[in-house]
């Protein structure tokens, strides 16, 4: 456990990142700031480390004043079957990063497509270009909700770029939202496209900024910040945005479906970019 328990005496509902390693996360200072700026002076957002193959056990003995977890790596596949009841979004990524307590037992569902589609909002702030062609850098977990915003944007073609093919796991879910689809290896050129969206840790990347950079980035690492991916997409004039803005949009969701009040995003925005303003400097 990373986060002291405050007594249920104190607190009267409670929410929680589960995942291992879970010390980084940012989750708690975005829901945290949320209950303040609403006055939910009796919620409280924790963080517990729990390792993989033990999410359904601490769910299982979760205290009745838990209302919701958010579930990072290495807890979301397992999340998925975690939930009495799942969402369609989440059978079709084929994991989940929320859980959220009701009468007949757990929900599951994934909000991390939200992030990826806030971050390309964010990305793409003012045109209503339709994106066409997206490179996806990856196919571990983390690329399955991207296929499925992209899906959800109607972007007709995606590239992923990985060192072995992976399309047997994430081939339907492509299908399923339509996306056509195509595998090529890291030695392979990287065709031009309207975005690029980096699913892998930045290590992965290392010798390869140079010639993926040639479009506007999205790129999910934001610890440490900037990456040397997004520093080169600056070098070559275009717009970068990181997993943090990922992170705060994913939250928004999650914070209204524990809480069942609108999430306050302005302050959740500016308590997040107060932390990593720190980190920074």
């Amino acid at each position: 456990m990373s986060s002291s328990v405050p007594s249920s005496s104190e607190i009267v509902h409670r929410a929680a990142v589960l995942g291992s390693p879970v010390s980084h996360s940012l989750s708690p200072v975005l829901h945290n700031a949320g209950y303040a700026a609403l006055g939910l002076d009796q919620w409280h957002y924790l963080s517990f480390d729990v390792p993989k193959g033990q999410l359904a056990s601490f769910v299982a003995n979760a205290d009745p004043s838990f209302q919701g977890f958010s579930v990072t790596m290495p807890g979301k596949f397992e999340a998925l079957q975690v939930g009495d009841s799942v969402s369609g979004r989440a059978q079709m990524i084929g994991a989940a990063n929320t859980l959220v307590r009701r009468e007949n037992g757990w929900f599951a569902d994934n909000t991390d497509g939200d992030g990826v589609l806030g971050a390309l909002k964010e990305l793409f702030p003012q045109t209503s270009k339709q994106l066409e062609h997206v490179v996806v850098l990856g196919s571990g977990g983390t690329s399955r909700p991207v296929l499925w915003a992209l899906g959800t944007l109607g972007v007709s073609t995606v590239t992923v770029v990985n060192r072995r093919d992976r399309s047997n796991e994430w081939a339907p879910l492509a299908e399923a939202v339509g996306l056509n689809w195509r595998t090529i290896s890291w030695e392979d050129k990287v065709p031009d496209s309207d975005a690029v969206i980096s699913t892998v840790p930045s290590a992965a990347l290392l010798g390869h900024e140079r010639r993926v950079a040639h479009a506007p980035v999205l790129d999910v690492i934001y610890d440490p910040w900037p990456t040397a991916l997004t520093t080169q997409a600056a070098s070559n004039g275009h717009r970068s945005v990181g997993g943090h803005v990922m992170l705060a949009y994913q939250a928004f969701g999650q914070f209204t479906a524990f809480t069942g009040k609108s999430a306050p995003e302005s302050s959740m925005w500016e308590a997040l970019e107060g932390v990593l303003a720190s980190r920074i400097a």
